[in-house]
């Protein structure tokens, strides 16, 4: 009989710098798989059986509790500043405070619960490597990632844990098919196993360079940081906006679609609340127009002043 995700058996700590990827990778490490080691294995989860529908990579061993979401978005802001400070903190309200939908109290609060969330995330973090814990980082190209991942790089450097990384690859071939992937957030729960490939294990070497490239970021502190290139470098908070200018002409058109033809032609990694933010501060300077406005600022119809 094989058995995974059972209480009592212990995996590796993973670690993910987006809510959506470490949800999928909760779900990864909490399945629970029975069957024959010869025969067909059935996949169970919160009492249903539930059939793959991408291609089945295995679970991952261990349990939902060892998964850390580091979610601080290191590549916006002031980065001189700790992880967990209130400024941070604030900073993530406010790029999440841009949902689409107008917001009550009630969902105030759970975002402000979201941006503790992280700062408790970290010290659960500090802990599992107090004792001695292995762990395994799961990053990509995305800005968010790459700088989360060389901002944990400079704090790995005070511990002797063993740490690997499994970093997201430009494409897979299944079936003579091409898939490309640009985030973890990507990925679902069930193919997270099969990326265990390009799992590697980083050595002190490795990790203190990653933490040197974070040192000099931290010293330019630029307000964003974009990977170029391959590289990450630090750029002008206005370094994506010819892709709103782009999307944006003249004639009115729904913020959400402007957005929206954003995300899907680019695919840089970078959230739909930072092009929303952008636009809020164009309107505020008299570049950008609501011609029509609505509750859903999504929703809204926007054109530019002056621009073809």
């Amino acid at each position: 009989m094989l058995i995974s995700g059972e209480k009592g058996l212990t995996g590796m700590i993973e670690i993910l710098f987006g809510e959506s990827e470490a949800g999928a990778m909760r779900a990864a490490k909490n399945k629970v798989v029975i069957g024959t080691v010869s025969g067909p294995v059935s996949v169970w989860m919160a009492g249903k059986k539930t059939p793959p529908q991408k291609p089945f990579g295995g679970w991952i061993e261990g349990t939902s509790a060892e998964v850390i979401c580091l979610g601080f978005m290191m590549d916006i802001g002031n980065i001189r500043e700790p992880m967990e400070s209130a400024y941070r903190g604030e900073l993530i309200y406010s790029m999440y405070a841009q949902d689409q939908w107008v917001q009550d109290e009630g969902t105030k609060n759970a975002l402000k619960e979201t941006v503790s969330f992280y700062a408790d995330e970290l010290r659960r973090l500090k802990n599992y490597l107090e004792e001695g814990e292995a762990v395994r980082i799961w990053y990509c190209d995305a800005p968010y990632s790459r700088c989360g991942f060389y901002s944990l790089c400079q704090m790995l450097m005070g511990y002797e844990n063993e740490i690997s990384a499994v970093k997201l690859p430009e494409y897979v071939v299944r079936d003579k098919t091409i898939i490309s992937y640009h985030s973890w957030n990507e990925v679902s729960a069930e193919e997270f196993a099969g990326f265990l490939p390009y799992e590697k294990l980083l050595s002190a070497e490795e990790i203190r360079m990653y933490a040197m490239l974070w040192g000099s970021l931290v010293e330019e502190n630029s307000p964003l940081r974009a990977v170029v290139g391959g590289r990450v470098l630090s750029v002008p908070e206005d370094f994506y906006d010819f892709l709103i200018w782009k999307w944006l002409g003249n004639v009115p058109v729904k913020q959400g679609r402007v957005i929206g033809n954003i995300l899907g032609r680019t695919q840089l990694g970078v959230g739909d609340w930072w092009y929303a933010g952008r636009i809020e501060y164009y309107i505020e300077q008299g570049k950008i127009l609501v011609v029509e406005d609505s509750e859903n600022k999504y929703g809204r119809m926007i054109c530019s002043r002056g621009r073809s």
